[in-house]
C-alpha cells in the first residue's frame, strides 16, 4: 500500500519537479552557447582579464556583476535542494559556481577542463557551432 503525501508536501515536490526540469532545459540551451561565445584562448591564458576594467558604464557594470553571483547563488542554493530531490543537482550547482565570481574561479575552469574528457566535449561542443577549438591549458594532456 502506497503511502500518500501530506497536500503541502506534494505542492513543494511538484514546484521541486518543475524548478528541475526548467533548470535542466535552461543548461541544455545556455552551454553550447556560452561555450560558442568564448574565446579559443580562454582557458590557455595565465590570467583572465577583468571585463569591469573596462571602458564604459561603472555603475552597470556593478549591477550587472551584482546579478550575475545572485543568479549564481540561486543556481547553487537550487542545486543543493535538488541533490535529494529529483533533478541534475551537481550539473546545477556546477552552473551556478561557473556563473558567479570569486577568488580562484579561474584556476577552478582550467582545473576542470583539464580533467579527462571535459575538453574534448567542449571542443565537440564548439565543433557543432562552426567555431575554433579551445587551445589546452598548459600542463593538460593532449
Amino acid at each position: 500500500m502506497p503511502m500518500e503525501l501530506p497536500p503541502q508536501w506534494q505542492d513543494i515536490l511538484l514546484w521541486a519537479s518543475t524548478a528541475s526540469l526548467l533548470t535542466v532545459v535552461a543548461t541544455l540551451a545556455a552551454v553550447p552557447w556560452v561555450v560558442g561565445r568564448l574565446p579559443a584562448d580562454y582557458f590557455s591564458r595565465e590570467r583572465r582579464e577583468s571585463w569591469r576594467k573596462s571602458e564604459g558604464v561603472p555603475v552597470l557594470a556593478e549591477l550587472v556583476a551584482v546579478v550575475k553571483n545572485l543568479l549564481g547563488l540561486l543556481l547553487v542554493v537550487v542545486g543543493a535542494i535538488m541533490l535529494v530531490t529529483p533533478g541534475q543537482g551537481v550539473l546545477t550547482i556546477l552552473a551556478g559556481l561557473l556563473v558567479m565570481n570569486f577568488p580562484g574561479k579561474y584556476r577552478l575552469e582550467r582545473w576542470l577542463v583539464m580533467r579527462p574528457g571535459v575538453l574534448r566535449a567542449l571542443n565537440w561542443l564548439r565543433r557543432r557551432r562552426g567555431q575554433a577549438p579551445f587551445e589546452a591549458p598548459v600542463g593538460s594532456a593532449p
